[in-house]
């Protein structure tokens, strides 16, 4: 038998960066019912002072259940009233197939690379 208590989750790694006025917040780990405070707080964490733009970079995150998908869709909603946007890159297929199930793909623009989705 073997005692699972207490072992470590992979659990979020958040990094916040800029390029350009725009905030890059990179993602490592996994994206559940665990971590979708600290994700949705990552993502909103931006200065009222500014039209927010973001792109979160999921390249790092090889799986996002529909908490995640709740949490961009907030962002995503929350940055659009303030005449933002919140766009994706680099999203793995796994994570990219959830986006696409639920259509959120076709709402957020999901880009291959952090390069692209400044510059779109």
């Amino acid at each position: 038998m073997t005692d699972t208590h207490g072992t470590a989750r992979p659990g979020l790694s958040i990094d916040h960066t800029a390029a350009d006025g725009i905030r890059v917040v990179t993602m490592r780990g996994e994206i559940d019912h665990a971590v979708t405070e600290e994700f949705t707080e990552a993502l909103l964490s931006y200065s009222s002072a500014t039209p927010p733009r973001t792109v979160v970079d999921l390249s790092g995150v090889a799986f996002m259940d529909s908490s995640g998908i709740n949490a961009l869709i907030t962002a995503h909603q929350n940055m659009s009233n303030a005449q933002g946007w919140l766009r994706i890159a680099g999203a793995q297929a796994p994570v990219l197939r959830v986006l696409g199930l639920v259509g959120l793909d076709q709402v957020i623009g999901c880009h291959p690379t952090v390069k692209q989705a400044l510059t779109d």
